[in-house]
């Protein structure tokens, strides 16, 4: 275990993959908590936009431009936004691989490779850059956004290949599995991982249908998740 734990501010969160619906949610949530919010993106007009939307509520955020799918900017970010708004306490990631491979018998194998790169390679790097962080802050997370279509069910099977997503049905999965093992070696940290799935569309993205789930709700469940600490995985149903 690492040295004593603050009772003080909470500490930074890394909202990996900002955007409108679940990651803004949850920036707002926990920001209404204490944290000091870093909206990490590729889309630097969305991530102006965030942080004007977060200060319109009273919310410190900042923004950060970086590639999910690549390791050494992932460590880059990380790095700067410790340097400029201090100790990380939290992780949020709700980065995706959209698209690429729509077909496994038609894709390469050598090129499957790349619907993990965000997923799973990009989860873990920026878990492993703000490890020392993490393992030293006081109710430590690491909170992680997934769809249903990367369950272990002929329904998602079909509906995956009905839609010609297999390679974020496969990143999906990985990125469940990846989870649960984050969760069991971080444990002896105090350090909670917890999965939500999603099983339907979120109000506020370009998918949303009109049941669509309220991104609120999910930022609840978020931050619920981590006080109480019980669950590695919670699925949403729309």
């Amino acid at each position: 275990m690492n040295a004593a734990r603050s009772n003080a501010h909470p500490g930074t969160l890394i909202v990996y993959g900002y955007g409108p619906g679940i990651s803004h949610a949850t920036a707002m949530r926990f920001g209404r908590e204490g944290y000091s919010l870093a909206l990490v993106g590729r889309n630097e007009q969305r991530l102006a936009d965030g942080v004007a939307l977060l200060a319109g509520h009273g919310l410190d955020a900042q923004s950060y431009v970086s590639d999910a799918a690549d390791p050494a900017d992932i460590r880059r970010t990380v790095a700067e936004i410790r340097r400029r708004q201090g100790n990380l306490s939290a992780v949020v990631w709700t980065a995706f691989r959209n698209g690429g491979v729509t077909n496994v018998l038609q894709t390469r194998p050598e090129d499957v490779e790349r619907a993990f790169d965000i997923g799973v390679t990009g989860l873990l790097a920026c878990v492993q850059a703000a490890f020392d962080d993490l393992t030293a802050a006081r109710s430590a997370a690491i909170l992680v956004a997934n769809g249903a279509v990367g369950e272990n069910t002929s329904q998602a099977d079909g509906f995956a290949t009905m839609l010609g997503i297999d390679g974020v049905a496969l990143e999906n999965a990985a990125k469940s599995k990846l989870v649960g093992m984050l969760a069991e070696r971080l444990r002896e940290f105090d350090v909670y991982v917890g999965e939500v799935t999603v099983a339907g569309s979120v109000a506020g993205t370009t998918t949303a249908r009109g049941d669509a789930i309220d991104p609120a709700d999910i930022a609840e469940l978020f931050w619920s998740l981590t006080r109480t600490r019980d669950r590695t995985r919670v699925r949403v149903v729309q």
